[in-house]
């Protein structure tokens, strides 16, 4: 024979489902948050287990030798985050792309740096630390897929992006090109002991409040940044380009400056977002209150994907 629950008998069932489901929400979010954001990759590089999270394609064909991006988080920010902002998967599945997404080394997840300098390239013997690790990565990568050795290229934002530009100063033999988008410039250009040419292409904010566009200091960046177009001006001499960059509008509020005539064929780009904050144009959201805003005019992760594919190396 049925029961039927009395009113305070129902009042408790309720109450003590009210009082559980946000813990069993929570778990099951805990979960998911844990799978979403862990990384599926590691070896031991200078004597460090250094991380990764590895993104395979569908399509991958060991039989075709396919691209590898290896795109670089910002200090602070994890693998995940940059995979999920910048939306790179998507476009290595629609063109057969492996992309890996390095953790850096530091108290939070950042690229390590030591005595105020994130690279003291000039000081140490053989590779720094880091690009140790990225150089390592590759070789682990190669074992494991078949990866064209002309099409390997290297993104990132922020410190990340800082990253980008010391890979191009230690390993131009294997780097092809690289992205930069709202770099933190901590280090000098002429810092840069390579002076082979190698294609870049970078996009930044006007109103970045983190990384300023025309250089200088900011509350989290203590230290004295680099003017982003200066900088780009720097690597296009690097690059023997035509003194007379192309510019062009790409929407009202994206700008592009294009130096051509390179050696070996090596362009600088440069895209400008007026009135951008310290974000992955076209990506993912961040928190505008800390970052600023971003804009959807432009896809840097489409933009930088064109840019390498016609940048082999050379």
């Amino acid at each position: 024979m049925a029961t039927t629950l009395t009113r305070g008998t129902q009042t408790i069932v309720i109450v003590l489902i009210l009082i559980t489901l946000p813990m069993v929400l929570a778990g099951v979010e805990a979960v998911s948050y844990y799978r979403n954001n862990r990384n599926n990759g590691s070896l031991v590089s200078s004597g460090w287990q250094r991380e990764y999270i590895v993104h395979v394609p569908d399509n991958y064909d060991p039989a075709t030798p396919a691209p590898l991006v290896i795109s670089m988080h910002g200090a602070g920010l994890w693998p995940a985050v940059q995979r999920d902002m910048t939306q790179w998967n998507a476009v290595a599945d629609a063109h057969g792309i492996i992309v890996a997404y390095p953790l850096g080394l530091g108290l939070v997840p950042a690229w390590q740096m030591r005595g105020g300098e994130p690279w003291q390239m000039s000081s140490e013997p053989g590779l720094p630390r880091d690009a140790r690790f990225i150089s390592d990565l590759i070789d682990r990568l190669a074992a494991t897929y078949h990866i064209d050795s002309t099409r390997i290229y290297a993104d990132g934002l922020s410190n990340g992006a800082g990253m980008a530009f010391v890979l191009s100063c230690t390993l131009a033999d294997r780097i092809a090109a690289v992205g930069m988008v709202s770099s933190a410039l901590l280090l000098p250009f002429d810092s840069c002991a390579n002076d082979h040419p190698l294609p870049m292409i970078a996009f930044h904010g006007t109103h970045d409040p983190v990384a300023p566009y025309n250089g200088g200091t900011s509350w989290v960046a203590p230290v004295m940044l680099s003017a982003v177009p200066s900088f780009a001006e720097a690597w296009s001499r690097r690059n023997g380009c035509a003194p007379n960059p192309v510019e062009s509008a790409i929407a009202a509020d994206v700008s592009r400056r294009s130096y051509h005539g390179c050696a070996e064929d090596a362009d600088v780009v440069l895209y400008t977002i007026k009135g951008g904050g310290h974000t992955w144009p076209g990506g993912g959201k961040m928190p505008e209150w800390f970052v600023g805003p971003n804009t959807h005019s432009v896809s840097a992760t489409n933009e930088i994907w064109a840019f390498f594919r016609d940048h082999p190396l050379r």
